[in-house]
């Protein structure tokens, strides 16, 4: 065991379990008193800090959109030869897994019931005008914004790992280019990294003990389970079973194959419920709500309530209490999610790992809003079920499974949706797990130790076990925002540190090409043409796409391609 603990950062990893520790215990001892700070606590950062937040979100976004148009984007995660270490379809499946959990089969479903009753902007509740914000702020909180902020880390980190070959997975690591050496692994780099694991730690539990009641709820649905205390421990620890096995398992056999069947299960239910529900309602109303999203994105991310304070001005708190609360979250999030995005995208490009996320993540999302959130929002503008009653009488849960049960073969539906907030949950959480094990050592080689995959694995749920029986789960994920406060100047470290570090890499490469595709070879047949072949006019210029360069007519001399060129470290010593 000597050699294995050899291999562990210890500041950082007791560092992390005092942190850990030392939140919990008091929760433990005073929970009532544990609360009301906590609850104050929440109250400061929404409102006095919420602007920084809505900065965050917007300026993430903005970055990202930067990164893919510039020749940044153009950086290979690996060696030349490298190939992409997974098929699209299951690194989509794995991001998509990890950076969304079984959160979005809760919120996917009842989100729009609460914006129904208080909207933004002022509407009236329950009005038509707030049935149409109700249907797109649930896109635009899991969308292109949240998955910006998710890839703040995962863009130097997978730099440092991939291009510069460091094998370490930590944020301290990747502020190097602006804290320097010394300081990123010293005493500032281990808080850095104690702070973004406490967040993990914080989130990832407070979000396991959220599909605790769903998953209990669908169980008791099927098998008449008694919805009690003992029962969401017992499905918390099957969950933990699950999870620990898969991180225990590895990335390729354990990780990998949770996140492909999530992935086909999720993709079966959606469309079953799309295709044996109002199927044009769904399109139509995914298609306007998508519309919405994206022509009003600007003013959703700065929107801030300013007059609020004012006599004569409502106030309604709907920025502080749902879109600054959840960029507060994401970023609390964004250390497990973007690193693991990191870790799975050698192969790919800077652009492409950038852009694939975005895509993939807020159209995986946009889809579970489509049909299942807007199937509830038809069955209580029909009349058929009253969604928002259900919801305010028995919870939010509770509204969920009524709305499933109106659904034909009702049974089969209700346990395959609940056997996905299973799978859900362990993709998660396995993810979290493996890379909080790579975070407290020292470097890794191909993945984290075995049994330090395993001690995160129930570490993860060992919180909200004990906080269950308090009452204190709430407390706990506001805590963990509260925490994640300091990391909102390491973000915007962490985009500095990455263009710099980029930038800098690319002055020094002898010469770089800007990617360009000429068309300088054609088929003998064509589809389109009555003699089904064309060809060059003299006048036009061909290239040679293999020699590189470019002939009048198509002749033999070549010209080579313009590239950039740029200073080496031995032009500049020879000058």
């Amino acid at each position: 065991m000597a050699p294995a603990f050899a291999k562990l950062d210890k500041p950082t990893f007791f560092g992390t379990l005092f942190l850990l520790l030392a939140c919990t215990i008091p929760l433990v001892i005073f929970p009532e008193q544990g609360a009301l700070w906590v609850k104050s606590a929440k109250q400061f950062v929404t409102h006095e800090l919420g602007t920084l937040y809505l900065i965050l979100g917007l300026g993430a976004g903005i970055f990202m959109i930067y990164i893919i148009f510039s020749d940044i984007g153009q950086i290979k995660l690996g060696e030349v030869d490298d190939k992409a270490e997974f098929s699209t379809l299951s690194w989509a499946a794995m991001l998509f897994s990890a950076g969304i959990g079984a959160g979005i089969l809760y919120w996917g479903a009842i989100e729009w019931v609460y914006y129904y009753q208080a909207p933004p902007f002022h509407v009236a509740p329950k009005s038509s005008e707030a049935v149409r914000w109700a249907t797109s702020y649930g896109i635009f909180h899991w969308g292109p914004l949240a998955w910006a902020i998710y890839l703040v880390p995962a863009l130097p980190i997978a730099y440092f790992y991939h291009v510069r070959h460091q094998n370490v997975l930590k944020i301290s690591q990747a502020l190097q280019p602006v804290l320097g050496e010394k300081l990123a692994a010293g005493g500032l780099g281990k808080l850095i990294d104690v702070l973004f694991i406490f967040g993990m730690l914080g989130g990832g539990a407070t979000a396991l003990g959220l599909a605790a009641p769903l998953i209990n709820e669908g169980v008791h649905e099927l098998f008449g389970v008694p919805k009690t205390l003992t029962t969401q421990i017992v499905v918390l620890l099957a969950c933990t079973a699950l999870f620990g096995y898969s991180a225990f398992a590895g990335l390729k056999k354990g990780i990998k194959l949770l996140s492909d069947i999530n992935f086909w299960l999720a993709a079966s239910l959606l469309l079953f419920i799309f295709i044996a529900g109002p199927t044009l309602f769904m399109a139509n109303t995914g298609l306007d709500s998508l519309g919405r999203m994206f022509g009003n994105i600007v003013h959703m991310a700065t929107w801030s309530e300013p007059f609020a304070q004012f006599d004569g001005f409502e106030k309604t708190d709907f920025p502080q209490d749902w879109t600054i609360f959840y960029w507060a979250w994401w970023l609390v999030f964004a250390p497990s999610v973007g690193l693991f995005i990191a870790r799975i995208s050698r192969g790919r490009t800077v652009r492409t790992m950038v852009a694939g996320s975005m895509f993939f993540g807020t159209l995986g999302c946009f889809l579970f809003f489509m049909v299942l959130g807007n199937y509830g929002l038809y069955l209580q503008l029909s009349g058929t079920l009253d969604m928002v009653n259900v919801l305010n009488t028995q919870g939010p849960t509770a509204a969920i499974f009524a709305m499933l049960g109106s659904l034909p073969f009702s049974q089969v539906v209700i346990f395959l949706f609940t056997l996905l907030a299973l799978i859900f949950t362990a993709t998660t959480f396995d993810s979290i797990s493996y890379i909080l094990a790579a975070v407290v050592q020292k470097d890794i080689d191909e993945e984290p130790m075995r049994w330090n995959r395993l001690f995160w694995a129930f570490a993860l749920s060992f919180m909200p076990i004990v906080l269950m029986f308090l009452g204190g789960l709430d407390t706990l994920q506001t805590a963990s925002v509260i925490g994640g406060v300091p990391l909102l100047p390491v973000a915007v470290l962490l985009m500095i540190s990455f263009v710099r570090a980029a930038h800098y890499d690319l002055r020094y490469q002898p010469e770089y090409t800007v990617n360009e595709i000429h068309i300088g070879e054609f088929p003998e047949d064509d589809p389109w043409t009555e003699e089904g072949s064309w060809e060059l006019p003299d006048d036009v210029v061909a290239v040679d796409i293999d020699a590189g360069g470019a002939t009048p007519g198509g002749d033999d001399e070549s010209v080579a391609p313009a590239k950039r060129k740029a200073h080496s470290p031995a032009v500049d010593s020879a000058s």
